[in-house]
């Protein structure tokens, strides 16, 4: 297969290891010169890229459960676990919206709160909710038997509409890395559904509709809503959508095993 087979081929190995450089901290060996020319039709391999902070996080709070600690304790540090391998990237989206959405009243003065690093009321309380919630489900999951299989179902799930907002939306900045990136062709959103559904049938085929339906109407929310605000996506965008969509797939899991 020659260099430019396999930039623009629909598949390839060396996406994976792609998608967790770019959406996770850890010192992964990438192939960079490949990366960038394949850019956008790497990002099927994202919602793969999540199973690597759910098994940390499991490990993290199971271990805490299993020694005799408090469930919520346990959830704290679970999310501890995630958070340090993703660097806190889409919880940083997630601030930028809820201070930028809400803290501006025209669309330039809104991207330009979402560019700014300081965060303001609007993010604090987005993260508080967020934090808060999340801990509080997985005080109630990280005890079952089956929780590290729906840890990663929800982390997959959480990552598909990521690509799927950057496949269906316009780049509203121009300018960012969602920019650079570009927009995952059709074939490629459609791969990624295809492969987080494998996952979820695999693990926990009960969560599947369930998920596709409350994930679903979370995301498309989100797609009117940046539509109206911003006029599309942005990086920030993208990292709101896996934030409000592990939330909603929390609160699946929770309500089937409980």
């Amino acid at each position: 297969m020659t260099k430019h087979d396999r930039s623009t081929s629909i598949l390839h190995p060396a996406d994976i290891p792609a998608a967790i450089g770019l959406l996770t901290r850890l010192p992964i060996r990438v192939n960079t010169t490949l990366a960038t020319q394949r850019a956008a039709r790497s990002a099927w391999a994202w919602p793969l890229a999540g199973i690597v902070p759910a098994i940390i996080g499991w490990v993290m709070g199971f271990g805490a459960v299993s020694v005799g600690l408090p469930p919520l304790f346990a959830a704290c540090l679970a999310l501890l676990g995630q958070i340090m391998v993703t660097g806190a990237l889409h919880e940083d989206g997630l601030a930028d919206v809820a201070d930028g959405f809400w803290g501006g009243y025209e669309r330039d003065r809104r991207l330009e709160i979402m560019k700014d690093s300081r965060i303001g009321a609007y993010g604090v309380i987005g993260l508080v909710l967020s934090l808060g919630l999340r801990a509080s489900a997985l005080a109630v999951l990280l005890p079952h038997p089956g929780a590290l299989s729906a840890l990663i179902v929800i982390a997959v799930s959480s990552r598909l509409p990521m690509v799927l907002l950057m496949a269906a939306m316009p780049n509203a900045r121009g300018a960012g890395l969602a920019s650079q990136v570009g927009r995952p062709p059709a074939r490629t959103a459609w791969i990624a559904c295809g492969v987080t559904a494998l996952v979820v049938l695999i693990l926990m085929p009960v969560a599947l509709f369930p998920l596709v339906a409350y994930i679903g109407l979370g995301a498309l929310t989100l797609a009117v809503l940046a539509n109206t605000k911003i006029g599309g996506q942005t990086g920030d965008v993208l990292g709101a959508s896996q934030q409000i969509s592990e939330i909603i797939g929390l609160a699946v899991i929770v309500s089937l095993i409980a």
